[in-house]
C-alpha cells in the first residue's frame, strides 16, 4: 500500500535535505538547483513555500513568491519578491515518484492559491517544464506571452513555456 500523505505545511529550513532528495528524484542533474539557492528561496518567501509529508517524510514541495506578471526567475537564480506584486510566481513544484497519483501537486497548488489570495494576489504565473503543460492546463493555466521574461525563459531546457491564470475566489 502506498504511503498516503499525512499533511501539508510550510517548509522549514530543516527540510532542506529532504527537499533536495525530492528534487533529485524528479529532475535531471542540469535542472537540479543548489542547496544554497533553495535555502535562499525559502528565506525569501516563507509564506508561499510548502511541503507535503507522508510516512517517510517530505514527499513533495512547491516554491513560489509574490512577483509581477511577466517576470520570470531564471533557472538556478534566487527569488526577488516584488513589493508591488500582482502575481504569485510558482517557480517549482515537485512530487517524489513514491507519492505520484495522490493529488499532492493539485493540493499544494490550491494551498498556494489560498495563501496568494490572503496576500492580495489574484493571478499566478509559472514556467512549465518537462512535459508538465497538461498538468498545469488541468489547473486552469494557459500559455501566455513571456514579454520581457523571454530571456529568463530561455534559461530552461527543452520546450519550457510561460503560463498564467487568474486565481480569484
Amino acid at each position: 500500500m502506498p504511503n498516503r500523505p499525512s499533511h501539508e505545511r510550510l517548509m522549514k529550513e530543516e527540510d532542506l535535505h529532504a527537499v533536495l532528495a525530492v528534487q533529485a528524484a524528479c529532475y535531471p542533474p542540469a535542472m537540479q538547483e543548489p542547496a544554497a539557492v533553495v535555502l535562499d528561496r525559502l528565506r525569501a518567501a516563507p509564506a508561499t513555500t510548502l511541503v507535503a509529508c507522508d510516512g517517510e517524510g517530505v514527499c513533495a514541495y512547491v516554491f513560489a513568491y509574490p512577483s509581477k506578471r511577466g517576470r520570470i526567475t531564471p533557472l538556478h537564480a534566487g527569488f526577488a519578491p516584488a513589493p508591488d506584486a500582482d502575481t504569485l510566481y510558482v517557480h517549482d513544484l515537485a512530487v517524489h515518484p513514491r507519492a505520484l497519483g495522490q493529488g499532492l501537486g493539485r493540493s499544494l497548488v490550491q494551498a498556494l492559491f489560498d495563501a496568494a489570495r490572503a496576500q492580495g494576489l489574484h493571478q499566478a504565473a509559472l514556467v512549465a517544464v518537462m512535459d508538465a503543460r497538461p498538468f498545469w492546463e488541468a489547473l486552469g493555466f494557459a500559455e501566455a506571452d513571456p514579454g520581457q521574461g523571454a530571456a529568463a525563459l530561455a534559461s530552461y531546457p527543452g520546450d519550457a513555456l510561460y503560463m498564467w491564470r487568474r486565481i480569484d475566489a
